[in-house]
């Protein structure tokens, strides 16, 4: 039984988490915690959910990024680019965790999180930010309702934001997908479905990179991790299938609902964490 709670589990993050490009460690993590104080399973530390839910990951990231390939929705140069600033960003994020007040920055950065699915409200409304053609990086994508988007950036802004929320990310423990995405989509203007593949992109190296440490330090639980990769496997191909089918103001919507789930899960955990 414990098998298929896992299992189903897995198939729901990870449906989630490639249909909008946040991974799916936001619903493993709290829903091993909980299963982890049941009778039916072992207690699960949050050091162990955090390390099983990064090592699924990997294979949500490798699931999705594939079926994102055969639609060529993954922006593969802006991705790397980004990683540039994230991976050290988050590295440092996490570092720097140690020394903080976990319990008044979740609040404050929760109320963070629900700013920003507010302004995806108004995200039509707003101006890219400008950048040089002739010396920046310069995209166009078609999506299936036959619209054309163009979006880009200047590579040392790229590497310079995406550190900053690759920081921010590592602080918090929110995973990168959940500030990557609104920022491609609210300060470079990418079309929300390439946004999303590009962020599921990103997420399998530095998936692989945090799971090392956390295998390391032994902060898996094999049997559980297991049982949630076939559900991961499979969800992220119907998360991709989903986003396909989806038109883009529907992905932004799903994403500002999520952000506030977020958004209201940092701010209950900074008060009665």
């Amino acid at each position: 039984m414990e098998w298929v709670i896992l299992i189903l589990i897995g198939l729901a993050a990870s449906s989630l988490g490639s249909l909008i490009g946040l991974g799916g460690g936001i619903i493993v993590v709290p829903a091993l915690l909980y299963l982890g104080s049941l009778s039916g399973f072992g207690h699960i530390t949050p050091q162990v959910a955090v390390g099983t839910s990064l090592f699924t990951m990997i294979f949500t990231g490798l699931s999705s990024t594939l079926a994102y390939m055969k639609h060529k929705t993954v922006d593969y140069k802006s991705g790397l680019i980004f990683l540039i600033g994230s991976g050290p960003g988050s590295i440092l994020g996490a570092w720097v965790t140690e020394k903080l007040n976990l319990q008044s920055f979740n609040v404050f950065f929760g109320i963070f999180i629900i700013f920003v699915s507010i302004v995806l409200l108004l995200k039509d409304k707003l101006k890219p930010i400008p950048f040089r053609k002739d010396k920046g990086i310069v995209r166009t994508f078609t999506d299936n309702s036959g619209k054309t988007y163009e979006y880009g950036f200047s590579p040392l802004m790229g590497i310079i934001i995406s550190f900053i929320v690759g920081f921010f990310s590592g602080i918090f423990g929110v995973g990168g997908g959940s500030l990557m995405v609104p920022t491609m989509i609210l300060v470079f203007f990418f079309p929300p479905h390439v946004a999303v593949a590009t962020s599921m992109f990103m997420i399998l190296p530095t998936s692989i990179l945090s799971s090392i440490t956390h295998v390391v330090l032994g902060n898996v639980n094999w049997l559980y991790a297991l049982a949630l990769i076939p559900g991961a496997w499979i969800g992220a191909r119907v998360g991709v299938y989903l986003n396909q089918k989806l038109k883009s103001k529907t992905i932004v919507l799903l994403l500002r609902t999520i952000l506030v789930i977020v958004g209201i899960r940092l701010i209950y955990q900074g008060i009665f964490g």
